[in-house]
């Protein structure tokens, strides 16, 4: 039985340049590395969105739960993207959803599910998300979320 992808509006596109040692023996990009793709993806993202270079920030957000579904091989050569968007909002967190596609073909390969929880790098410890993260995300992600 094949899994249902959950479906957004993606409008973040990060490329990805697939390297040779991201190759494994069985010729297809190994699994553990589709994740630091999707770190690439999430920090253009929220750089983007919250328009400030995440190491600044007070308030970071930081993986509370990954999970991927790998539907087909990338194999290097290939041409990829990484698609990001927030589908969900909470009071400390959020919902990542993100996807590697096949930028030839429009093929999603793997998807990707992150709940991101907001952390004050300094206390060490959960806060509440910003307003101004908040309504950034809101801004940028209207096709996604409700308020």
């Amino acid at each position: 039985m094949e899994k249902e992808l959950i479906q957004a509006h993606f409008k973040h596109k990060t490329d990805i340049q697939i390297r040779f040692n991201d190759v494994d023996s069985f010729g297809h990009v190994n699994n553990n590395t589709y994740f630091a793709y999707y770190d690439l993806g999430k920090e253009s993202y929220l750089n983007t969105v919250l328009n400030s270079d995440l190491r600044t920030l007070p308030i970071v957000p930081v993986v509370a739960n990954i999970s991927a579904d790998f539907i087909l091989p990338i194999f290097h050569g290939d041409e990829i993207q990484v698609e990001t968007a927030i589908i969900h909002l909470g009071t400390k967190s959020f919902t990542l959803l993100q996807q590697a596609v096949n930028k030839k073909t429009g093929a999603v390969l793997c998807q990707c599910k992150s709940i991101m929880v907001c952390f004050n790098a300094k206390t060490q410890q959960a806060e509440d998300m910003p307003d101004t993260y908040r309504q950034a995300i809101l801004d940028y992600e209207k096709d996604n979320l409700q308020a």
